[in-house]
């Protein structure tokens, strides 16, 4: 699998978004939780990551963690199963405090896209 995040991996839909937050099924790990919520309609998998202006600032921390969050997803993607018939739009949250270095991020990504993965839909 290729190491790459392309624009069609990318959740920009309204509406989808709207429904990961409605629907959709939330995991944690500290400090990151995801939502995910089936998408019938979808060709990829789909992403977007949101770092909370509450807790940092400045839009440099905010961005900071969030290509933290990119770089984690990007390499381990290969995570979720490609093979399923139902691909998922997914949104990763960041809910700690202070800037993350890339081996929490990294560990908590992996967890969750394990669980995410492993959950039944």
């Amino acid at each position: 699998m290729k190491h790459s995040f392309p624009k069609s991996e990318k959740l920009k839909s309204s509406k989808t978004i709207q429904r990961l937050f409605a629907e959709g099924t939330a995991y944690k790990k500290y400090p990151i939780k995801v939502l995910v919520v089936p998408v019938a309609t979808a060709m990829t998998h789909q992403v977007a990551f949101a770092v909370p202006k509450r807790n940092f600032k400045l839009a440099v921390d905010r961005n900071r963690v969030k290509r933290k969050l990119r770089e984690a997803y990007r390499l381990q993607k290969h995570g979720l199963d490609t093979n399923k018939e139902v691909k998922f739009a997914l949104i990763f949250l960041y809910i700690g405090k202070d800037i993350p270095t890339y081996e929490k991020v990294e560990t908590a990504v992996g967890f969750l896209l394990k669980k995410v993965n492993e959950a039944s839909y």
